[in-house]
């Protein structure tokens, strides 16, 4: 039985198939997953412990055996609320929080409530693949727009039509690491405020700032609560990738449509993570601020190994990569895309991820890679970037 023909436009997940050649090569390091190297908060473990010896005692009393709410249990959204508030600034005055799996499941959910068949998307480029593709699973258009590494306003505005719905920004930014100033996301809002778009901003990396320039969400500004989604997530600042908890800051208006996703797909968050999401969040910044101060780091060493090559390599940054934990290289090359990508998995050891995947076509006979350290050492990152420059070297002289 064939799939439906619709699903022919929705893009193809690369990262599938960057770890199909990986399991090929098992002395391969990886610079294409985006993740940290560091696990949960204590607490977390001992939360989770805690939860299943009550269940143990009383199944009924410890309810992690029942359905719960359709939006989230009261406790985790009480936690995630008193975040929003002391970090960031942002009050829940016409707007609710929906707990879901992963940051993914949000926008996926943003999309399907939104968007009617035709309906367009803005994504500014280099875009988050995962992003397009629900918009695209959604009937809707994702409308990739060259707005530069700081997201010129007036380009984004000059791509809106009768069919926008809404503008999408990620900052500290996938696959870039640019955090975008402030100002240029406060007139973003009020751009979308303008038109009767939704802002959707995408604050998975919120706390990777490495930096001069602060991240400040613009869910916080006044009046933006009817018009502006929220993203975050517990994967990439605590350590919980696999564990997909993550939530949306939504419009009131839309929580009906939003449920009515939520329970299609999830019926309610698993209630067992939403306890240990709550002793991630009590974790605090004190347990956090070590762990990003160190894959600072592990930034500095990543761009100084970049600098130290022949000036002949003509190795560039897309952009100066000043959060989150990925840098996007441009360099020359025979190859490029996912031909690149593949062999210098498979004859360098390495991995990394096509510009291609992100929305960027690469100008002719060079090469974008999306590079991530987030998961590396300090020997493992030298390492990597040395097996990179070898697979370069072989890349331009020739089909490797």
């Amino acid at each position: 039985m064939a799939a439906a023909t619709r699903m022919d436009a929705v893009l193809d997940p690369v990262i599938p198939r960057v770890g199909r050649w990986l399991a090929q090569r098992s002395d391969a390091l990886s610079l294409a997953q985006g993740m940290v190297g560091w696990g949960p908060p204590p607490g977390v473990a001992a939360a989770v412990s805690e939860a299943l010896a009550a269940a143990g005692q009383d199944p009924a009393a410890a309810a992690l055996d029942r359905y719960g709410a359709v939006e989230g249990d009261p406790e985790l959204r009480q936690a995630v609320e008193r975040q929003l508030r002391e970090c960031w600034g942002i009050d829940l005055e016409g707007r609710a929080v929906l707990i879901t799996a992963g940051s993914n499941m949000a926008f996926n959910a943003v999309a399907q409530a939104l968007l009617d068949p035709g309906d367009e998307v803005i994504l500014p480029l280099p875009w988050y693949f995962n992003h397009a593709m629900a918009v695209q699973l959604a009937g809707g258009v994702p409308v990739g727009v060259e707005a530069g590494p700081q997201l010129d306003p007036q380009r984004l505005a000059a791509a809106i039509t009768p069919r926008t719905r809404a503008i999408v920004t990620i900052s500290p930014g996938n696959p870039t690491g640019v955090v975008v100033a402030p100002e240029v996301l406060a007139a973003i809002n009020r751009l979308c405020a303008h038109h009767g778009l939704l802002h959707i901003s995408d604050e998975a990396y919120a706390a990777f700032v490495h930096g001069a320039v602060p991240h400040r969400s613009p869910g916080a500004a006044s009046g933006s609560g009817a018009h502006t989604v929220t993203l975050q997530s517990l994967s990439k600042a605590y350590g919980m990738a696999g564990w997909r908890v993550g939530w949306a800051v939504v419009p009131l208006e839309l929580m009906e449509a939003l449920a009515k996703v939520q329970d299609t797909v999830l019926i309610c968050p698993p209630r067992l993570l939403q306890r240990a999401a709550v002793a991630a969040l009590a974790a605090g910044v004190d347990w956090l601020t070590p762990r990003i101060a160190a894959l600072g780091e592990r930034r500095r060493q990543l761009l100084a190994l970049l600098a130290a090559g022949d000036p002949a390599e003509d190795l560039r940054l897309w952009a100066e990569p000043d959060g989150a934990f990925y840098a996007l290289l441009d360099t020359p090359a025979s190859l490029a895309g996912e031909p690149l990508v593949k062999r210098l998995v498979l004859e360098h050891g390495v991995a990394t991820l096509p510009g291609e995947s992100f929305g960027l076509a690469s100008a002719p006979g060079r090469a974008l890679l999306r590079l991530s350290y987030g998961m590396l050492s300090a020997t493992d990152l030298a390492e990597a970037v040395g097996r990179l420059r070898e697979g370069l070297r072989a890349a331009r002289s020739g089909p490797l």
